[in-house]
């Protein structure tokens, strides 16, 4: 390299990461637009959650075949990137496998990074055939229709040319080791039991054209690196960032225990206490909305929520375990997240073009994205929530959702309704008065 790619390179690092960083800024300043919830109690049983569900991929070997394959491509994704930074260091000061005097301990590096691209390879090959020939049916259906069907063939795409150009680069870099009098720079280092069976390639090439091979692999390896990087904010691989605050902020409640909403707690303990003035009223804080009872749109949710929202990896393991959507209904707990992030994204642009201010659209997440008739099939049985890989929770959005529904427009089902009522007046979910309730021992 000449002094021009070192500066060439600088500058695409600059591009890369910063563009890399304001997304993420943008991403926090989204998701902080939920509503504030306290997620900071019990640092072990997180800590041993993120550890065990999001680092262990615990839940990712239920099913044990996409588990094992996603197991592999995860961590050759983590342990190949680490050769990120000899190459950063590489390209900005004009070295050659800077980290070369570790001596075994490289050489065992580098033979496990190649053993690893290559299980990559063979593990997203396979994840292709699933979902592009064999079409298993929660990875084909119309929750995937448009950019998310087509997002996740991208990423394998990029898995594909990145770990093959990882072995490419080391196949030519280790022809040029072998001929040491006339590419002196290239120093014997390394192990490579993979990339030795795709050397020959160039046998028959002049060496020129090898070292400009070499270079161009090289180049085209870190600029993939960086648009993959940036590639993640817009799709559902944004879970690789993700899943570990997820799982360290999840809901540590024992499934099926919902939040109480505080201002009904307080009216409830107000009546419930015999010494309280029943007439009394706090006085409305002057300028202060009232509360909403439950969520019409993502500024409603908490910041958790919203979280989840972003890491969602569309698996559709949830979807596929909702007692609702196998009998035809329309609910799919991966729809539900999806929209939400949709919505999400929406507000965000928002108020990206009102400069910094979001600007009422007319337009909301319930009934614009997600309909009653989707929130009343739910069961609330908490299976999505048991299946998720990183502990999505999409229950408390369609929980939330309803609560609105009920309790600001008294639009609940006319069955619920009923029920609701007959509570209020008879003290029992049934039509009968309280009187009459035992009549039925007289009947013959």
């Amino acid at each position: 390299m000449n002094y021009l790619d070192n500066i060439l390179f600088a500058i695409l690092l600059i591009i890369g990461f910063g563009y890399f960083a304001f997304n993420v800024k943008k991403l926090i300043r989204n998701i902080n637009l939920g509503a504030a919830v306290d997620r900071k109690d019990n640092p072990k049983a997180r800590w041993a959650n993120m550890a065990l569900i999001a680092l262990g991929q615990s839940k990712m070997v239920k099913k044990p075949i996409a588990g094992a394959l996603h197991i592999i491509v995860y961590v050759g994704f983590v342990i190949i990137n680490i050769e990120l930074l000899e190459i950063i260091i590489d390209g900005l000061f004009d070295t050659h496998r800077v980290f070369a005097p570790l001596g075994v301990v490289y050489d065992v590096l580098i033979a496990s990074f190649e053993i690893l691209a290559f299980l990559v390879l063979v593990a997203v090959i396979v994840f292709w055939i699933r979902r592009n020939i064999i079409k298993i049916k929660r990875l084909f259906n119309k929750d995937l229709e448009g950019f998310p069907k087509n997002d996740a063939n991208y990423i394998l795409y990029f898995e594909i040319v990145l770990m093959s150009l990882f072995l490419l680069m080391n196949a030519s870099d280790y022809h040029l080791q072998n001929l040491p009098e006339q590419f002196s720079h290239f120093i014997k280092a390394g192990s490579f039991p993979i990339s030795q069976f795709i050397t020959p390639i160039f046998n028959g090439m002049s060496n020129e054209s090898v070292l400009m091979l070499t270079e161009l692999f090289w180049w085209m390896h870190i600029i993939g690196i960086l648009i993959f990087l940036n590639y993640l904010y817009f799709s559902k691989h944004l879970h690789i960032l993700l899943a570990f605050p997820n799982t360290y902020f999840a809901n540590l409640k024992p499934m099926g225990q919902f939040d109480n909403l505080e201002s009904v707690t307080k009216e409830v303990k107000l009546m419930m206490d015999p010494n309280a003035d029943p007439f009394a009223a706090a006085a409305p804080v002057e300028g202060e909305a009232p509360a909403k009872f439950g969520a019409s749109d993502v500024q409603d949710l908490n910041w958790v929520q919203l979280m989840n929202a972003y890491t969602c990896t569309e698996c559709g393991r949830c979807t596929s375990a909702c007692p609702a959507n196998q009998t035809g209904k329309k609910l799919s707990p991966r729809k539900i997240m999806m929209d939400t992030r949709d919505r999400l994204e929406e507000v965000g642009k928002n108020i990206d073009t009102n400069k910094g201010v979001f600007v009422p659209d007319n337009k909301a997440l319930l009934n614009d994205y997600i309909t009653p008739e989707e929130l009343w099939a739910c069961t609330s049985c908490n299976a999505c929530v048991e299946e998720c890989p990183v502990n999505i929770n999409p229950l408390s959005i369609i929980i939330d959702m309803r609560r609105y529904l009920v309790m600001e427009q008294s639009a609940a089902p006319m069955p619920l309704n009923t029920m609701m009522s007959n509570i209020e007046n008879n003290g029992a979910p049934w039509q009968y008065n309280q009187q009459d309730r035992l009549n039925w021992k007289d009947e013959n």
